[in-house]
This record gives C-alpha cells, sequence and structure tokens, in this order.
C-alpha cells in the first residue's frame, strides 16, 4: 500500500511540474501576442466623457508584465492540474463541472503568490479569481462535450478553438468586474471609490449602465484569441511533455 501511495504522490508531482512548463510557457506566448489589445482595452475603459484614447507605446510595459505571467501561468496549471484530477476522481462523474470550477479557483488562490503583489487582492478577488474558474470549467465542459459527440480525442485545432469560445464567453460575463477593476486601480491617491460597491454606484450614476460594458469588444477579442492560443499552446505541450518523462523512465528502469 505504501508503494502505491508513494507512487500516486510522484505521479501527482509529474502532473505538477508538466503542467507548470506548459502554463508557462502559454503564458508568455499568449502576453506577448496580444498585449497591444490588452492595452487598447484597458485605455478604453479608463477613458472618461470625451478623453481621446493614446495609441502610442502599445507594447510599454510588456517586460514587466511577462515576468509575472510566466510564474503566475506556471503556478496556476501546475497546481490546477493535478487538484482537477484529484476531485474528479473524488466526486462522481456528473459533477465534473464542480471538479472543474473548484481546481480553477484553487489554481487562482495558489497562483495570487504571484498576481497580488503587483495588482492588490481586493481587486483580484473582483476579477482574476472567478475569471480564471469560470473560464477553465467553461473550457473543461465543452471538450468532454465535443469529445463524447465526436467519440474521439480532440485534435490541436479542436482544441484552440474550444478555448477561444471559452475565452470569449469568459471575457464577456465578466467585462463588468473587469471595468471596476481598471477604475479602482487608476485611481492612484485620489481614492474617489471607496471600494467595488461605491465604484459601481458611481459610474452608473455618473455615466449609466452602458459603462459597465467598456472595452467588451476588445476584451472578448483578446481573450478569445487568448483562449485559443494559450489553451492550443497547454494541449499542445502536455503531451510531449508527457512523452519526454515516458521515455525518461524507460531509460531508468533500463
Amino acid at each position: 500500500m505504501g508503494g502505491g501511495e508513494d507512487g500516486g504522490s510522484c505521479n501527482l508531482l509529474q502532473v505538477l511540474f508538466e503542467g507548470a512548463v506548459a502554463g508557462g510557457a502559454a503564458g508568455v506566448v499568449v502576453e506577448t501576442a496580444l498585449y497591444p489589445i490588452d492595452t487598447i482595452k484597458t485605455r478604453l475603459q479608463a477613458a472618461q466623457g470625451g478623453s481621446k484614447i493614446q495609441w502610442k507605446g502599445l507594447y510599454a510595459g510588456l517586460g514587466g508584465n511577462i515576468m509575472g505571467v510566466l510564474p503566475a501561468s506556471a503556478i496556476f496549471v501546475g497546481v490546477y492540474e493535478p487538484a482537477k484530477r484529484k476531485l474528479l476522481e473524488l466526486l462522481p462523474e456528473n459533477l465534473s463541472a464542480i471538479a472543474h470550477l473548484t481546481a480553477g479557483a484553487i489554481g487562482g488562490v495558489a497562483s495570487s503568490l504571484i498576481r497580488v503583489p503587483t495588482e492588490g487582492y481586493g481587486s483580484f478577488l473582483l476579477r482574476d479569481l472567478p475569471f480564471d474558474a469560470i473560464q477553465f470549467c467553461i473550457y473543461e465542459q465543452l471538450r468532454i462535450g465535443y469529445r463524447l459527440a465526436a467519440k474521439r480525442d480532440l485534435k490541436d485545432a479542436e482544441n484552440a478553438i474550444i478555448g477561444a469560445f471559452a475565452g470569449a464567453i469568459t471575457g464577456a460575463l465578466t467585462t463588468p468586474l473587469d471595468v471596476m477593476k481598471t477604475r479602482l486601480m487608476i485611481q492612484g491617491q485620489a481614492n474617489q471609490h471607496r471600494g467595488f460597491i461605491d465604484c459601481a454606484q458611481t459610474i452608473l450614476r455618473e455615466e449609466g449602465a452602458g459603462a459597465f460594458l467598456k472595452g467588451i469588444e476588445p476584451r472578448v477579442l483578446w481573450i478569445g484569441i487568448g483562449g485559443s492560443i494559450f489553451f492550443g499552446v497547454l494541449e499542445k505541450t502536455k503531451p510531449v511533455l508527457a512523452q519526454r518523462s515516458r521515455r525518461r523512465d524507460a531509460k531508468l528502469k533500463l
């Protein structure tokens, strides 16, 4: 029994390592490719009234962002994958969505160790934690449904398309949270908003309900394309790493 437990622990550690490498790679690729769209989205959300949008310096700050995205993505996927596997073992098959949602939340909390010092814990809880959990849950559930319908394993292009749908849907659903997060981040020392509720009330009173959807087009585009790239790279990288691990283990047994 002890050997089985050790084998299970080693297997989970291997899943964590492979997930971390794949997640880090996917995060860096997405951040580099789509950073300008995110910059435009943020400037649209920050603009008030007739303010003009500045189109220069769309790659400004990319290096600093990658320094945060790389470890955050690695930790998120590295924790998400073994947590998902364990929860799927513990929960009945009809509750797989709960397993995916919970694993996404666990991964998000773990990655907050990297993200929170740069963005603040309140803003993380407001947008990033629910976003991570919802996006991965939608992605996993769409994959399950598609695989059952197709009765075969998914191809790389299909994983990418499903990732795009998951990203776009989640991006649209969480745009109001993203608008409030942006407003809270850019207020600086002025502190014109006394928290999330006051921020929402101020936006609604001064700009109307439509302001909560500011930047939704570039956000959905950015996250949709980002989801396609991220999950495409992720699903492509995981089997490559797993194959390398199997080869290494085979050599050690010789």
